[in-house]
């Protein structure tokens, strides 16, 4: 799974939110176990911040742990800091929330090497749906594009082991790997009865950015990859190449573009929206929500505009799609987005692990949730059938479409 970072980001999503914060492992345990508490904070190397919570009884798990250490049988012995790191896993686990999850200390400088841009591997945004481990999208001119891999792809086995008993976390580290080396990869394709197999070769991963394409009768149009930092500039003058170039109707491509940062999915909302317009909300449940609003830029006036979307554009995507389709500044064509809105904060636990938990959900600013339904297109327009892929139907119809705004 690809992870754009920065002091807030939408996940590679895939939709995430990403904010270093501080944290106590006081708050879950609670005051009246202060001394069950200590224990674990000594494991974890750290001083404990314990906070009055609710009692809780802590008991059947130093039993757990005791009876562990005084019956296994193992000729390495017992490594209790692997203990330590499993029990976080497993209370991360419990939640049956894909995008929360513990980065034990190798997990967690491959999420760093991710959050850099500085990894190997074969390209692909991945997640869960419906409890199935499924492709968001692979990146444009990455390893996994080249070899044939769709958004929609349902993976049922890496290598030889089936992905149904895989966290996410597990079938990420499974698929990435060193540069020359191969994944094997067992799918199944929407509208196909049979798997097929598909191999992947992994090399170093550059994240694309954005093209560019002007057409005859002022049609100009911007194929956005990712939002990552540089995105807000590239777009900025993606514009600028379109006033030039004479362009004055606007084709926005966010097919397979599975997120990036916030802050770049509201920058490039605001050239659209009139200061202050809310460009998403972001609900935290019981305790209210944060409007994030536009920065007023507003260049584009009356300019035509249609967004194209379809089961790859997730995220940061989707927050830019949704706000342009609820205050009627463009039309969404293509087919429904992943539905991928929830917000995670990345908390430091120790100094080389960390926790990633789900602390809300995103809204469109009217209100409709991106997690539950994704978006649905003001017109549906099937993509090319494979074989056909020189064919794009999907952009032929957003053409007509601002041709007749």
């Amino acid at each position: 799974m690809n992870i754009y970072f920065s002091k807030k980001a939408v996940l590679f999503g895939a939709g995430i939110i990403v904010v270093l914060a501080s944290f106590s492992l006081g708050a879950y345990f609670g005051y009246e176990n202060r001394p069950e508490v200590e224990k674990v904070f000594s494991l974890l190397g750290k001083e404990s911040e314990v906070v009055p919570g609710p009692e809780i009884d802590f008991s059947p798990f130093w039993k757990s742990w005791r009876t562990i250490e005084e019956k296994y049988v193992s000729s390495d012995g017992i490594d209790r800091q692997k203990m330590i790191w499993g029990s976080i896993e497993g209370l991360a686990q419990s939640l049956g929330d894909p995008y929360t999850m513990f980065f034990p200390p190798v997990e967690n400088k491959t999420f760093e090497d991710e959050i850099r841009g500085d990894f190997e591997g074969v390209g692909m945004e991945i997640g869960m749906r419906k409890g199935i481990l499924t492709v968001i999208a692979p990146l444009n001119g990455t390893p996994a594009h080249k070899a044939g891999i769709k958004s929609g792809d349902k993976i049922y086995k890496i290598g030889d082991e089936t992905t149904s008993e895989l966290t996410l976390n597990e079938a990420v580290q499974k698929i990435r790997g060193p540069k020359g080396s191969s994944v094997k990869l067992i799918i199944l394709r929407n509208g196909e009865e049979a798997t097929r197999e598909i191999s992947v070769a992994r090399d170093i991963i550059q994240i694309p950015l954005i093209d560019t394409e002007k057409r005859d009768g002022g049609i100009f149009i911007i194929r956005l990859y990712s939002f990552s930092e540089r995105s807000p500039q590239a777009f900025r003058s993606a514009l600028r190449e379109m006033v030039e170039t004479g362009g004055d109707k606007l084709v926005i491509d966010l097919r397979n573009n599975p997120g990036g940062y916030l802050e770049a999915a509201v920058d490039i909302a605001s050239w659209f929206l009139p200061p202050g317009k809310a460009v998403v909300r972001e609900s935290f449940g019981k305790s209210g929500e944060k409007i994030h609003r536009s920065k007023g830029y507003d260049v584009l006036g009356d300019t035509p505009v249609a967004v194209l979307i379809n089961n790859g554009s997730a995220s940061a995507s989707e927050i830019v799609a949704g706000a342009l389709q609820d205050y009627g500044i463009a039309k969404l064509v293509g087919t429904k987005t992943f539905g991928k809105g929830s917000v995670q904060e990345l908390v430091p636990i120790t100094s080389n692990t960390s926790l990633k938990i789900t602390i809300a959900r995103w809204l469109t600013p009217n209100n409709r949730s991106i997690s539950e339904n994704g978006l649905e297109p003001d017109v549906v327009v099937e993509p090319a059938k494979d074989g056909d892929e020189a064919m794009d139907p999907q952009l032929d119809k957003a053409i007509e479409v601002v041709k007749n705004m």
